[in-house]
């Protein structure tokens, strides 16, 4: 029996797509895919941009000391919900790494997670994430919504979202982020 060409091309799309569920490559692929389709966040029209009034939220840091949020009052702020299981997170969390390394000492970075300590290290680790990790306390009040997993916002010194990324993620670094962050920044 002889297979025509097109049979063949077809039985190789077939086992390449196949391959995205049964083989680790399909884990890369679609991280990937993720990032490649992944566009940089929206900016929130300064007028159109509302106001955190409370900036009372108890959090813990990396050594699982509690802090408060209103060390942040007057600073530009980054917040990003992420879980590590979450393949999206994980493809966000690229890009927020390269706006950290860019703005670590100008811009307070609450990369927030509800898990616990022990598996968050060990990913932070293997995936050479330096960014500092912020533990979610359960049931605390939030000056933002805690329960849409991924969401990020940037705040200006005043108080004002500049940016809000609902339930979906963003590729961080960006011209039109690093732009608007240095406005903040020197504001």
């Amino acid at each position: 029996m002889k297979f025509k060409r097109k049979t063949v091309l077809n039985l190789l799309l077939i086992l390449f797509v196949l391959s995205f569920f049964v083989t680790p490559m399909g884990y890369y692929g679609k991280l990937f895919l993720i990032r490649a389709f992944n566009f940089g966040p929206k900016v929130i029209a300064e007028q159109e941009r509302r106001k955190i009034v409370d900036y009372d939220w108890k959090l813990k840091d990396a050594n699982w000391d509690f802090f408060n949020f209103e060390n942040s009052k007057n600073y530009v702020v980054f917040i990003n919900f992420w879980a590590s299981w979450k393949l999206i997170s994980e493809a966000e969390l690229h890009s927020i790494q390269k706006l950290y390394e860019k703005y670590a000492d100008q811009v307070v970075f609450y990369v927030i997670t509800n898990e616990e300590r022990p598996p968050v290290e060990e990913f932070m680790q293997r995936k050479e994430f330096t960014f500092p990790v912020t533990y979610l306390i359960i049931g605390e009040k939030a000056p933002v919504d805690v329960t849409i997993v991924p969401s990020s916002y940037i705040i200006d010194k005043e108080g004002n979202i500049a940016v809000h990324v609902e339930d979906g993620i963003a590729n961080w670094n960006t011209d039109e982020i690093h732009q608007l962050l240095d406005t903040l920044i020197a504001q």
